[in-house]
């Protein structure tokens, strides 16, 4: 019998990205089952526990996040019911199903004052309300005792939804200088390898051994600057609208409401040799992005 295996967050990069690659390599005995949030809404305990009556899931997939940065420092009691609350809630359900949850976390956990790739060990250090909450239902699900495993993440990137890549393609239509933090250091990772990544090593899952946390993203750190820059050069490659000079600047220069994690590059040995995958390419990431969207 086919396992069924739950997925939150249908419309999120990564929820479009997994339905896609889905679509192109479809596992054996797997059925993927994608929600929307009028069906399972996170912002409700009420919703997530009667979406979870009289249905049976083998396991969980939670894409869903406030990931608004910012705004989640004005919201913050919202951001905490999404990225806590609302984790926490699946987690207990998951302990009480005894089923394994998958989760997606951020490198924001991490104050940034590394000055190496983070590994999964390292101190936790939270600066805003987004990494904040984020942490907190990372520890719910910890504390919960169910079967799980954390995928922290970063600099999530795609052709679908809202990211730096469409927002700088977006600007390049718009503007002819545009200024980009240079001193804010990074992994870009392609969503669809997050995903391809996640069909992989749903197979090999052994929920008395692989429990835990992992982090995943791009192969190389860079800068946004950096990462602006790539994103032009190929862009100007395809045809695409381009800025005349991109300019870098400090982050004290460019305000924002929530402080960002100065080095947040993340260590990807772990999951790469438990599970024999690879780092997302994030330069070949660019380049499918493009082949995707309109000029």
């Amino acid at each position: 019998m086919s396992k069924q295996i739950l997925v939150i967050g249908k419309t999120s990069q990564l929820g479009f990205s997994l339905n896609k690659v889905l679509n192109q390599f479809p596992p054996k005995d797997c059925v993927f089952n994608f929600v929307l949030r009028e069906q399972l809404d996170l912002s409700s305990i009420e919703s997530i526990n009667d979406f979870f009556l009289n249905k049976s899931f083998d396991a969980i997939i939670n894409f869903a996040a406030y990931t608004s940065v910012d705004d989640a420092e004005i919201k913050s009691e919202y951001a905490d019911q999404i990225n806590h609350l609302a984790v926490s809630e699946l987690a207990n359900l998951a302990k009480n199903k005894d089923i394994p949850l998958i989760h997606i976390s951020t490198d924001y956990v991490f104050d940034g004052k590394s000055k190496r790739p983070y590994k999964e060990n390292d101190k936790t250090n939270p600066q805003g309300v987004y990494g904040k909450t984020k942490y907190m239902g990372e520890l719910a699900i910890k504390s919960s005792g169910c079967m799980h495993i954390i995928i922290r993440t970063s600099w999530i990137f795609s052709e679908y939804g809202n990211n730096f890549l469409k927002t700088m393609l977006s600007h390049g239509k718009k503007l002819n200088e545009l200024r980009v933090v240079s001193d804010q250091i990074g992994c870009p990772t392609y969503a669809q390898d997050i995903a391809i990544t996640i069909v992989k090593i749903i197979p090999k899952l052994n929920f008395k051994t692989n429990i835990g946390t992992y982090h995943y993203c791009g192969y190389k750190s860079c800068s946004w600057f950096d990462f602006a820059n790539e994103i032009f050069l190929q862009a100007e490659l395809k045809k695409f609208k381009i800025p005349n000079k991109i300019d870098p600047i400090k982050t004290s220069i460019y305000k924002t409401s929530a402080k960002r994690p100065t080095y947040s590059a993340l260590n990807c040995a772990k999951i790469c040799t438990q599970f024999n995958v690879s780092a997302s390419n994030w330069h070949s990431g660019i380049i499918k992005v493009l082949d995707k969207l309109e000029i």
